[in-house]
């Protein structure tokens, strides 16, 4: 079995640290909404504690398909953040723009696998899955196509499940500690998720059995291949 190691950490910038409560944003279908996506940033020198499914002050409306062990914490990039701006027509676009916990600095999903562990703190934390956006990222930032926009390009961001819980520096750094092996994209798994003809099937398949994977996207791309293989 793998096991990370700490001989190699590579350092990953921590530009914010983002948490809210579920309160009210918006209204849908006739029907107040109400999520912790709008988040706030956490003062500069602040620790929090961090469980196996939420950092303090964080949590999530709609537990049916918002949070739990494989989305404890999400991150996203601030590389993306001004093309962002331009794009939708918000120029103070910021940390927490995306509802993320944490906005790094330093890599994208082209650079962070699934699998891949991080230190912050004494804790450590497992990359699990690319986001998957739904309506509520649209009330957040008040664009509709807001979500297709980020499947479109990829810049989804990324859910990391915790492997030790403790208190956080919200000034971090964060730490690689350990790159699996299987060397598998954020950006792979997310265009995997999409290759609905698998034009790569050999990359569906290894993210099928890569266990360092959410179970649910293990599960929808094992379907995906069982029904290529028996076909009705």
């Amino acid at each position: 079995m793998w096991e990370p190691s700490d001989l190699s950490a590579t350092t990953i910038g921590l530009r914010s640290v983002n948490v809210s409560l579920p309160k009210p944003l918006g209204w849908h279908r006739g029907s107040m909404v109400h999520s912790g996506i709008a988040k706030e940033p956490v003062p500069a020198g602040a620790w929090l504690d961090l469980s196996t499914v939420n950092l303090a002050g964080d949590a999530q409306a709609d537990l049916t398909v918002h949070g739990g062990p494989d989305k404890a914490v999400y991150a996203y990039p601030a590389e993306h953040l001004a093309a962002w701006a331009d794009e939708l027509g918000q120029p103070d676009l910021g940390p927490a723009a995306f509802g993320e916990n944490l906005t790094t600095e330093g890599v994208t999903e082209a650079d962070v696998c699934i699998g891949d562990v991080w230190a912050w703190g004494d804790t450590r934390l497992q990359v699990s899955q690319p986001r998957s956006p739904c309506y509520k990222l649209a009330l957040h930032r008040g664009t509709p196509d807001v979500g297709s926009r980020m499947r479109a390009t990829g810049h989804t961001g990324w859910y990391l499940r915790v492997l030790k819980t403790g208190k956080v520096p919200v000034d971090g750094p964060l730490h690689v500690v350990g790159k699996h092996p299987a060397g598998l994209s954020v950006l792979d798994t997310h265009r995997a998720m999409s290759d609905r003809h698998l034009d790569r099937r050999e990359v569906v398949e290894a993210l099928a059995r890569l266990t360092a994977l959410a179970e649910g996207w293990r599960v929808s791309l094992a379907d995906r291949l069982a029904a290529t293989d028996h076909p009705e």
